[in-house]
């Protein structure tokens, strides 16, 4: 049993984590940091960062802050190179996005493409920058992008971000399908409702109790909930998958509500 443990473990490894100033992003750095893995967060203000990557240190883990906009390319590169001086990425969590709340016809195209471009666009550059650089460290590694179960299914008022979880889906398995030769593994986890800082109030209200009336576990999801799917995806504990999509959501995907 210690051996198969074993395998969840990220010592040696180095991590990059986008999105990392917050929420599901700074969860999985500190994760990750607790399994072994040194960790560079990333985030386009890295100074938003540091009091994480303190804390990290302070428990005896091993991290940095990268500044990163995802969406830009020169950025996306500046950033590999500067996590360099750690090596290539063994693993990449694909976290970075955004999300603009408003009924279909009231959606600007500077709505669509802000969060296109961060969430898809932004997703495809940093994962094809880190696969190049996996390929050329000719040790393999894995990228687990988050998506979430609105690129299954949808819901009113956020149209592009369904949109662009849905291609984070089909980008992660065309990705897995052309890097497996390369022993570089890719994989989506698709979090259902899950209570962070940021949506705490909400599902805390009179409209997030209907919303969890229609979870057919009847809860929503926390943060910690997400720590064995993503450890599974990011460790050698999952070598021989690629191109899964993992829920995490109560059997809400599965649902009719």
């Amino acid at each position: 049993m210690s051996q198969t443990l074993d395998r969840f473990r990220m010592d040696g490894k180095t991590v990059l984590v986008t999105g990392a100033s917050g929420g599901l992003g700074q969860h999985f750095a500190q994760l990750l940091a607790s399994v072994g893995a040194r960790v560079a967060l990333a985030a386009r203000r890295a100074d938003k960062l540091q009091s994480v990557v303190d804390s990290i240190i302070h428990d005896g883990g091993e991290a940095r802050a990268l500044s990163l906009d995802v969406a830009d390319a020169a950025s996306v590169r500046q950033c590999f190179d500067e996590l360099a001086s750690w090596g290539a990425p063994d693993v990449v969590v694909n976290n970075a996005g955004v999300t603009v709340t408003r009924p279909l016809l009231e959606q600007a195209e500077e709505d669509f493409d802000h969060v296109l471009d961060t969430n898809l666009k932004g997703n495809w550059l940093v994962a094809t920058e880190a696969a190049r650089r996996m390929v050329a460290a000719g040790r393999g590694g894995s990228i687990v992008n988050i998506a979430s179960i609105l690129g299954e299914r949808v819901a009113a008022g956020v149209a592009p971000y369904a949109i662009s979880k849905a291609g984070v889906i089909q980008a992660t398995k065309a990705m897995a399908l052309e890097l497996a030769r390369h022993r570089i593994r890719v994989n989506a986890l698709l979090p259902g409702y899950v209570v962070t800082d940021l949506n705490r109030d909400f599902l805390g209200s009179e409209a997030g109790d209907k919303l969890r009336s229609r979870i057919p576990s009847r809860r929503f999801g926390e943060m910690s909930d997400l720590d064995g799917p993503l450890l599974l995806l990011a460790s050698d504990a999952g070598a021989a998958m690629s191109g899964a999509t993992v829920a995490v959501d109560g059997a809400h995907l599965v649902s009719s509500l």
